[in-house]
């Protein structure tokens, strides 16, 4: 079962990406240069407990909640945004893993995605 710690240490693997706060919650976050702050893209929850995540887009959210309901749910703050709701002890790793690409891919800079891919 992942927890935070695998989160950060999967985050860890991405150029950019520091553990930080985010909406007062532990966060991944990815610079962006030329701004003060960087962007948080997944976090923790509490009530319930969950990984938030950002996903391409409301297809795709819908998609993973229809696919795998045991993992993947939302609440009706997320209701019109590309978010979803990670049960953690219901995901494999290296899904997790994916998911946590994806939301970097999603919100880093082209640039540093860009870089990334040519290494």
């Amino acid at each position: 079962m992942p927890s935070w710690d695998d989160v950060v240490a999967i985050g860890d693997r991405l150029p950019g990406v520091e553990a930080g706060s985010w909406w007062g919650t532990p966060g991944l976050l990815v610079e962006q240069p030329g701004k003060k702050k960087a962007k948080g893209f997944c976090r923790m929850r509490t009530d319930p407990d969950a990984l938030v995540i950002r996903v391409a887009d409301l297809d795709d959210r819908e998609a993973l909640l229809q696919g795998d309901p045991g993992v993947y749910f939302t609440t009706p703050h997320y209701e019109g945004s590309p978010h979803i709701l990670v049960r953690l002890d219901a995901i494999d790793r290296d899904e997790l893993a994916g998911l946590i690409e994806d939301a970097w891919r999603l919100t880093a800079p082209k640039d540093l995605v860009a870089d990334h891919d040519r290494q």
